[in-house]
Parts: structure tokens; C-alpha cells; sequence
């Protein structure tokens, strides 16, 4: 497996520890005023989607993985697998659910990036895009007047997920949401 030294970390960069995959989702070159420089990182687990926390010195080095990510886009879900179809050769695969990120924002006919350990040819995850573009389908209305504080409430989606939204978003509203917070960006303008 190739190292990677901790000044070419980047989001998105697989490495293994302890024989585990990770994914690099946060990274940050620290030099305190004493001591030697180090790198923080957030890492998540690829197998096991758990986040954890971990300090390297600067200059360490560990293996990585090289990944490819292919185009995909997603098909349905049968209870059981989340089933896509590649955007060129029109394979489709079923992931189960551990291995499909943020499924929560995934909707009919959405594509998505499957990435894959090129060295085993084996599939890793998935990726959403960073923003997503969802219909309101049940919220409360807002209360004329109750905007003084800048108050938000909850509105349900049209894939089942809820986030929090400011008062004057009504059910049929389309909404840009941000799938790496799960937040509200702004109401999509329709044509």
C-alpha cells in the first residue's frame, strides 16, 4: 500500500489504521507555541460509519488506499439493499444499508458517486452530493408575527428526513439542503 505523509492529508483521503479503513472528513495543521506540530483529524470508519478523533505528529506517515469513484445513480430500495445503476454500462448493484451514506436524503433517479478500493476491486461506499434539492411534504404553518426571534420548525422531506427550516416555508416548498450538516440552505425558486 502506497503512505501518505500528514502534509498531504485532504477530505475524502482513505487511509487504514490498525487495519481498519478510515475516511478523512476533517483535518487540521496545528503548531503550538512549545512543542512539535501536529495534525488533527476526524475520521470516519468506512466498514462501520463510526466517527472518531485521532492526533498525528507532523511528518507521520500512513498507508492509504487508492479509491475510484464511479457515477451512479440510484434506483430504489427493496427493504433489504439500496440498488444502483452505473451511468455508463448501466450495471446496477445493491449496497445494504451500512455502506450508503447519508440514505436519509437519497431520493428516485438521484446520482450519487459509488467509491470503490480500486486495489481489491472492492465497493467501499457511497457519496451524496453536497447539496440536495428536497420537497417540504408536511410542516406546520407558520403564525403570522412569530418571526421576531427568527424562530425555525421542523418540515419533513420528501424522502422521509426532517430539518429545521425558518417559519415562512410551507408544505410543497422545494428546499436546498446541505446532506453534510442535514441543514437548511434557501427555498429553491420554481420556474
Amino acid at each position: 500500500m502506497p503512505k501518505v505523509s500528514t502534509p498531504d492529508f485532504r477530505n475524502g483521503l482513505t487511509i487504514v489504521i490498525n487495519g481498519t479503513l478510515y475516511n478523512i472528513i476533517e483535518f487540521q495543521h496545528v503548531k503550538p507555541g512549545k512543542g512539535p506540530a501536529f495534525v488533527r483529524t476526524k475520521l470516519k470508519g468506512v466498514e462501520t460509519g463510526k466517527i472518531i478523533d485521532k492526533t498525528f505528529r507532523s511528518g507521520e506517515s500512513v498507508d492509504s488506499v487508492r479509491v475510484e469513484r464511479h457515477p451512479y445513480q440510484y434506483l430504489y430500495f427493496d427493504g433489504d439493499l439500496y440498488h444502483f445503476m452505473h451511468k455508463q454500462t448501466y450495471e446496477q448493484i445493491g449496497l445494504p444499508p451500512h455502506q450508503v451514506d447519508k440514505n436519509k436524503f437519497m431520493k428516485e433517479s438521484q446520482d450519487v458517486v459509488v467509491v470503490i478500493n480500486a486495489d481489491e476491486d472492492k465497493i467501499l461506499f457511497t457519496e451524496l452530493p453536497d447539496h440536495v434539492e428536497l420537497e417540504v411534504t408536511q410542516t406546520d404553518p407558520g403564525v403570522r408575527g412569530d418571526t421576531a426571534q427568527g424562530g425555525s420548525k421542523p418540515a419533513t422531506l420528501e424522502t422521509g428526513a426532517v430539518v429545521q427550516v425558518p417559519l415562512f416555508i410551507n408544505e410543497g416548498d422545494k428546499l436546498r439542503v446541505d446532506t453534510r450538516t442535514s441543514t437548511y440552505i434557501e427555498r429553491v425558486k420554481s420556474d
